[in-house]
């Protein structure tokens, strides 16, 4: 057969591909803007969070100067009107009483303001949470394939959990200092305003001291979180893979692989603790100067008799006060800094586009246990366009997984209506991505794939994947009791969980276990054997009723007593069932009605088993090699 070639359009459903790649870094305020939306859905608390800020703040500015009147008074200088009646014990109780009760409105206030922050940062957090996974659980099996699963736990775990702190240790508390600068501010300007300007004219240059430094540290906390992603990945590859590190004595190796990927996470840790204690230290120096200079310049106008020490020890508060919170923005720096590098990284995985989408217009009217669901579509006029006949239509369908390395190369059959094929071939023939192609796991990049005459592309992925039964040869399973993982979350009754797993020849197996269909699975189902696993994947595929049932060497993990009682529950599972069957023992497809033989993505011979073993072809060999194996 001759080589094809792609056709010119082959190209038109990668376009994707190149959109996986890094899309370049966001600045903060784009990605606050991103946040923006889920703090709508909380806005009363925040409005009421907001609103708390106001008594703090005032009660924040007037402590300095009810402490500089109380000097004043001490002194005997110039006090407010209402004090300068009162004895001495009289004014300092007057002012140790207001001050009390501005402690007390802090306290009250502060506790309401931290308990508010700390809700809205935990529900805005577990907001972002459900919408990365849903959206990840939405993505193209072919992004899986290019993204290694320790990356994905990073950022569904470790990120997350970076960004939660940024809102529930002080998202709302960045608000609150720089509205206590501004009050604090105001009371300074109000009281002298030469000292006030000085103090505000300081905070330009550290603030651009802070911008740099934040630039910096940014990007190496950047580089620290890839790091760390990549330290994730090689975890969860060796701790999966373990039984193949012990079996090849692997453990030296890959240690010391590990180190060599920990060493370089640690060095990216260390610029970023650089650059967070070379803000510390800088804000730290600032504030000292600017007291020293608020002392040098307040004991000239003492001698100058424009000043009083009662506003002077109010100004030396008010400068520490003035830098107190960018005293404490330096201490949360390091959070901050690393929940915006999360959010950027978060905001990555979110942009990646959704490749397989249902179409719109469409709407699923029943999706009921024994029942295919309907079709409403514009094509149809309102009449229910129901796939329930099995047929399976392949119309010169192109496919890569890699830009221009197809795997199938213009594949065109069809399969009739209860009719069992089986597909043959040498490994990497193409026949697992047939079906791939057929569940929508991935798009075709030429041709279309045709379900009873409709485009598979024009059933919700739901209805699509309702209408057919898969049985693989890895049965996935769940952490849960062996009746969740054979309804897998839908509505089914312990009675018709039975009566499908009796109906596969699998419920004695059920009932031996220690408590029967309630008995608990660990992870991937690691109390079972591999046979086992694969039993329950007969039960799941079975309850289901579907029109169309795909077997990927679903007997090759069963012994042969085992497989005997299967093959007499599949023969009653496959009647009236179209059927596709995977299969590299050639003898259990003898009996299929017709037989596809695939050869580096292309349909090369077809017929039933005796027809092509007369045809003497690449079936005919396959076959004869296994019969002289055996």
């Amino acid at each position: 057969m001759t080589s094809l070639s792609p056709p010119p359009e082959a190209d038109r459903n990668q376009r994707n591909s190149s959109q996986a790649a890094f899309r370049g870094r966001e600045n903060d305020w784009r990605l606050f803007l991103r946040l923006l939306p889920y703090a709508r859905r909380h806005r009363r608390l925040v409005w009421a969070a907001l609103i708390l800020l106001v008594p703090l703040s005032f009660a924040n500015a007037i402590q300095p100067l009810l402490i500089g009147q109380a000097v004043s008074l001490i002194r005997q200088e110039s006090t407010w009107s209402f004090l300068q009646d009162v004895s001495l014990q009289s004014g300092v109780s007057i002012l140790g009483i207001m001050l009390l009760l501005t402690i007390v409105i802090r306290l009250v206030f502060g506790i309401l303001s931290k308990f508010l922050e700390e809700k809205i940062g935990q529900q805005i957090t577990a907001g972002i949470r459900d919408d990365l996974f849903d959206h990840v659980t939405s993505l193209a099996v072919r992004f899986f394939d290019k993204t290694p699963v320790g990356r994905l736990i990073t950022r569904l775990t470790s990120d997350v959990e970076a960004l939660g702190l940024v809102f529930s240790s002080g998202a709302i508390g960045i608000i609150n200092d720089l509205f206590s600068m501004a009050v604090i501010a105001v009371f300074m300007f109000s009281l002298q305003w030469q000292l006030g300007l000085i103090l505000v004219a300081m905070l330009f240059p550290v603030t651009g001291l802070i911008v740099y430094f934040q630039k910096q540290f940014r990007k190496a906390n950047y580089k620290a979180r890839e790091e760390l992603s990549g330290l994730n990945s090689m975890l969860q590859e060796n701790i999966s893979g373990m039984n193949i590190v012990q079996l090849f004595n692997r453990q030296r190796f890959n240690a010391e692989m590990f180190r060599t990927v920990n060493q370089r996470y640690i060095d990216e840790v260390n610029y970023t603790i650089f650059h967070d204690s070379a803000v510390s230290a800088t804000l730290e120096a600032v504030s000292l100067v600017a007291i020293a200079v608020v002392l040098w310049l307040g004991g000239l106008l003492i001698l100058n008799d424009t000043l009083t020490f009662g506003v002077l020890s109010a100004f030396i508060l008010y400068a520490q006060r003035l830098f107190n919170p960018l005293r404490q923005f330096a201490e949360k720096f390091t959070m901050f800094q690393a929940g915006f590098t999360a959010l950027e990284r978060i905001s990555n995985l979110l942009n990646e586009p959704i490749e397989i989408l249902d179409p719109e217009g469409l709407q699923v009217r029943s999706l009921q246990f024994g029942n295919a669901p309907e079709l409403l579509t514009e094509e149809t006029n309102g009449q229910p366009a129901n796939p329930t006949q099995g047929e399976i239509r392949f119309e010169h369908v192109w496919f890569a997984y890699k830009e221009d390395d197809y795997v199938l190369k213009d594949l065109h059959f069809t399969i009739r209506p209860g009719e069992k094929v089986a597909l043959v071939g040498p490994t990497g023939a193409g026949k697992s991505s047939i079906i791939r192609l057929l569940c929508r796991l991935y798009e075709p990049t030429q041709g279309r794939i045709l379900v009873d005459g409709i485009d598979v592309r024009d059933l919700p992925q739901a209805q699509l994947r309702r209408y057919m039964g898969i049985i693989l040869q890895d049965g996935f399973l769940f952490s849960g009791d062996v009746k969740g993982n054979i309804a897998l979350g839908e509505d089914y009754s312990l009675e018709e969980i039975q009566a499908a797993a009796q109906a596969t020849n699998v419920g004695s197996f059920i009932e031996q276990l220690p408590e029967g269909y309630d008995t608990q699975l660990r992870e991937r189902g690691t109390n079972l054997s591999g046979g086992q696993k694969q039993l329950l994947a007969f039960a799941r595929a079975a309850i289901r009723n579907p029109v169309l049932l795909v077997l990927d060497e679903a007997t090759a993990s069963l012994d042969v007593g085992t497989e005997a009682l299967i093959q007499q529950s599949l023969e009653r599972l496959l009647q009236e069932r179209t059927a596709i069957i995977i299969a590299h023992r050639l003898s259990t497809i003898r009996n299929a009605n017709r037989i596809l033989v695939l050869k580096r993505g292309q349909l090369v011979e077809s017929g039933t088993h005796e027809e092509l073993l007369q045809e003497n072809g690449l079936y005919a060999s396959l076959y004869k090699l296994q019969m002289l194996g055996s």
